[in-house]
């Protein structure tokens, strides 16, 4: 009886493991998420994720155009309505045209490489012929040169192209996240190049500098911002 009672105890033992590794019912794995991502603001908004990871809170944050929403603004995943909401606004500036987003950790799952467009980290704000590029859920991937300062203070102009659903849009300089998409430079040429005419208007872009730097200075969430996998 005693070899037979140890059995029990050992086959006890192997469910209860079982039960507590088991996933649980209807249990949602995490969604990739990162600067690139498509996201769905307040339910019907779409806009694009500019960067994701940590402020000096050990929150897991992003970030996005301002004109997006507002602080309270549930955010989602676009194409991934089984996760439900995995963030809420929760500071913005609209001068500035950024709004900080705080994910749920347990619904998040960072990356800093959205279909082949790498953040390494933050850069300077770009010189005159410096290659900007940009990755948004509209129009996808494009690059161009930078121009310069744009007329309102924070902005830069990159030939990159954007249209409605990429504010908030990435833009790099060798991988280093130098802004997010903020808008069209001109409404007078298209918004991207379409066939037969191949010039296309400059997007305007707010600088990830000024944005991080009013944050700070206002003890936002979002300061000290870190993005996953900065090198």
């Amino acid at each position: 009886m005693t070899g037979f009672r140890r059995h029990l105890g050992v086959a006890a033992a192997i469910v209860g493991l079982a039960v507590v590794l088991a996933p649980k019912a209807g249990a949602v794995e995490p969604v990739t998420l990162g600067g690139g991502s498509g996201i769905v603001v307040d339910g019907g908004t779409l806009c694009t994720l500019t960067a994701i990871g940590h402020d000096n809170r050990g929150k897991l944050v992003g970030f996005t155009s301002a004109h997006c929403g507002g602080p309270g603004a549930p955010v989602a995943v676009e194409g991934a309505d089984a996760a439900g909401v995995v963030g809420v606004m929760v500071a913005g500036n609209e001068a500035l045209d950024y709004a900080v987003i705080e994910f749920d950790p347990q619904k998040v799952r960072p990356i800093n490489n959205v279909n082949g467009f790498q953040i390494d980290g933050l850069g300077p704000d770009p010189a005159f012929g410096d290659v900007a590029c940009k990755l948004g859920r509209t129009t996808g991937y494009s690059c161009g040169v930078t121009w310069g300062p744009g007329e309102d203070p924070g902005t830069i102009v990159n030939q990159v192209c954007g249209q409605p659903g990429d504010s908030g849009a990435p833009v790099t300089v060798n991988n280093r996240l130098v802004g997010m998409i903020h808008g069209a430079f001109t409404e007078e040429l298209p918004t991207c190049v379409v066939k037969y005419i191949p010039l296309h208007t400059p997007a305007v872009t707010m600088s990830i500098n000024t944005q991080l730097a009013d944050i700070v200075a206002k003890n936002r969430p979002g300061s000290g911002f870190v993005p996953i996998g900065a090198r």
